[in-house]
């Protein structure tokens, strides 16, 4: 399993558009505002840290506490049996391969010493030279997940959580859960350790960011789980979404179905006017409150085919109104605004934006955020965003439901 970067600082290369390597620094990290489309009202925080399979030495956190009860309601809506698929897409929202997966979470422990621990089940991909049989006779690759507990939701995963919300944002120092996933599903008892296998992307040894943003469905007890992968040279490498419900005997696992042939379904579904709420928080399961607003978004085309975006946040006790225009273009199911970020559509009413070169954010000194949206109805979305100051700190978490009008 690849091990990360030492936690301590923002490494970066002689050429920083080359190489860079996202490593929280443990002091109090500066503001500076986030102007990057779909993300206006992100605030900084104070705590850094990680998630993984494997950890390094914990760096220093600030002296907000997290609370013992954050933790526990953070356990409790992980807890449970969820049969899913694991999705695959590449930075244009292809679909490279989807893998059947089953997730049980258990907890153990009492007061501060409640930890969650989790076990992931992967179909396993049948011997390309031997009779394939069916669900019954399936082989399941067993990956047991880093527990989380008081140490590690503050120290290295870094947990942006809304409890009522029923949603949050970690991090991860590597991609070896995913490459697992990988590597058991696609190629499974054929796999001979290859680094690079024929056919098959997995993640880098060394990526500079692996973020995953969970949102619940407000419908039914289903989840989706969607991770930006971002290469050790800032740009994105993949997009892994696992759609997962909650339950015992579920015969069929929910999965992404797109039918569709045309490219532009995809935005259709998003484009018009949305009216909401956000919510904004330090990383951090404790969870305090940076900032509320009432938002309202547009998004729509111009007679030349310019896709324009405008976005207003009015922020609760500031008295304080921030609009923001952007215009950017479309193809295929790639959107790129201009300034440098880029939105993939997926199938689902979901998509998931990132910079184009994270590696050039921070060059520029620059801060720059990740957001995942879920469009569950034709007139309902959430949408989560992660932002990042210039040193690589995650230093807040955003929640945005919006309502079509």
């Amino acid at each position: 399993m690849a091990a990360f970067y030492p936690v301590g600082t923002f490494c970066i290369n002689p050429n920083p558009l080359n190489s860079i390597s996202i490593n929280p620094k443990s002091h109090r990290p500066q503001h500076i505002p986030l102007k990057t489309p779909l993300s206006i009202n992100a605030t900084s925080s104070s705590s850094s840290s990680s998630s993984s399979t494997s950890y390094n030495k914990p760096q220093d956190t600030s002296d907000e506490a997290m609370t013992i009860e954050a933790l526990r309601r953070f356990i409790r809506l992980n807890l449970g049996n969820w049969t899913g698929s694991f999705h695959q897409f590449d930075p244009k929202g292809k679909l490279l391969h989807k893998i059947d997966t089953r997730l049980s979470a258990g907890s153990y422990g009492e007061n501060d010493l409640i930890s969650l621990i989790q076990t992931l089940y992967i179909k396993q991909c049948s011997s390309s030279y031997s009779a394939s049989g069916g669900d019954e006779e399936a082989e399941w690759a067993e990956y047991k997940i880093k527990e989380t507990n008081m140490f590690t939701a503050d120290k290295y995963q870094q947990i942006g959580f809304f409890p009522q919300e029923k949603a949050f944002a970690l991090r991860y120092q590597t991609a070896g859960m995913l490459e697992t996933v990988l590597r058991e599903g696609v190629l499974g008892e054929d796999d001979i350790g290859e680094e690079s296998p024929k056919n098959l992307k997995i993640p880098s040894k060394l990526p500079s960011i692996v973020c995953e943003c969970c949102l619940y469905s407000l419908e039914k007890d289903l989840r989706a789980r969607a991770f930006h992968i971002m290469d050790p040279k800032g740009f994105v490498e993949m997009l892994i979404l696992f759609l997962e419900e909650k339950g015992v005997g579920i015969v069929t696992a929910p999965f992404l179905d797109d039918d569709s042939k045309d490219d532009a379904s995809r935005i259709t579904p998003h484009l018009g006017t949305w009216k909401g709420h956000s919510v904004t928080k330090r990383s951090g399961v404790y969870g305090a409150t940076e900032s509320e607003a009432d938002t309202v978004t547009s998004l729509g085309f111009e007679d030349k085919g310019q896709l324009i975006q405008n976005q207003t946040s009015t922020y609760k006790g500031k008295k304080a109104t921030s609009n923001v225009r952007w215009t950017g273009s479309i193809s295929g199911n790639l959107v790129t605004y201009d300034g440098g970020y880029q939105i993939t559509l997926l199938p689902g009413g979901m998509y998931m934006g990132c910079p184009c070169d994270v590696g050039k954010h921070v060059a520029e000194t620059k801060s720059f955020h990740l957001e995942f949206c879920w469009l569950e109805s034709p007139t309902k979305r959430q949408r989560l965003v992660r932002t990042y100051d210039v040193d690589g700190l995650a230093v807040s978490t955003t929640y945005f439901l919006e309502t079509k009008v």
